[in-house]
């Protein structure tokens, strides 16, 4: 697991760790703050809305998906 960064995040109730490449960690945080929302309400957003897909990736997925949509 080198190179990625744990944080611990509470989903519904339920403390969890969500390990992510710093990069990742960096879109996601400039993704909350520019919907004026917690880092944890995105998670728990993207939680949300991911299917049957591993929380990780569901974040990867939504944090490539924001970059693009930006423009950078």
């Amino acid at each position: 697991m080198a190179g990625l960064k744990k944080r611990s995040v509470n989903l519904a109730g339920h403390a969890t760790s969500l390990a992510l490449e710093p990069e990742f960690w960096a879109v996601l945080d400039s993704a909350a703050a520019m919907h004026g929302s917690s880092l944890a309400a995105l998670i728990q957003r993207i939680d949300t809305e991911r299917g049957d897909r591993p929380l990780a990736s569901a974040c990867r997925v939504f944090a490539l998906s924001h970059v693009a949509s930006d423009g950078t």
